[in-house]
């Protein structure tokens, strides 16, 4: 069993309406200029979460918990997101919910650009406890500014917001060979599922 929860969603003051309203050329400079600013920031959400699943990197940073029934392997978790800033927290529950948090002196994280660890300093990993898990709280994304994405990835969300927002009548709006191009670099093959 792996479960990965995302905790809390981008800010809407992260989000780049400004310059997306700017690429998609619409007028300024209006009393109603930002009428349809909820409607850019869907689109700009659902593009986000489009590239994001993809390529399984995080673009704005923010926190999640992955909780596991074991470990993928003795000495080491990979985590299914990248890039990784921070673990936080690396913590055993019990069948009953009871939390053993585990010393940081007892782990590292390995950084990558595909497939970040959670090493174990020394020997193995202790043992999840019988029907319990053990949850990983970890900060992924390139920075928390809409400047710390890189720019081809700003962009192919740009093209695939732009998509959405043309087609939101019901139309179907699949990704572009363009925005497939720009994502390809940063996709991840994954062999063995991603283990260690």
């Amino acid at each position: 069993m792996m479960d990965l929860q995302e905790q809390g969603q981008v800010a809407d003051s992260a989000l780049p309406v400004t310059a997306f309203r700017a690429h998609l050329a619409l007028g300024r400079g209006f009393a109603d200029e930002a009428a349809q600013d909820d409607l850019l920031r869907a689109v700009l959400r659902a593009a986000i979460r489009t590239v994001e699943g993809r390529i399984s990197k995080v673009l704005l940073t923010r926190s999640f918990v992955l909780r596991l029934a074991c470990w993928r392997s003795g000495a080491a978790q990979t985590l299914p997101l990248a890039p990784v800033s921070d673990v936080a927290q690396v913590a055993l529950i019990d069948r009953t919910g009871a939390v053993a948090v585990l010393s940081p002196a007892r782990w590292h994280l390995q950084r990558d650009a595909h497939r970040p660890r959670v090493v174990a300093s020394a020997g193995l990993w202790p043992a999840i406890p019988a029907q319990g898990a053990v949850e990983i709280t970890f900060d992924a994304g390139f920075g928390p500014d809409w400047a710390d994405v890189p720019a081809d990835l700003v962009q192919a969300v740009f093209l695939l917001a732009t998509r959405y927002y043309e087609h939101r009548g019901g139309a179907e709006a699949e990704i572009s060979p363009d925005v497939v191009a720009l994502i390809a670099p940063y996709r991840s093959i994954r062999l063995f599922g991603g283990g260690a």
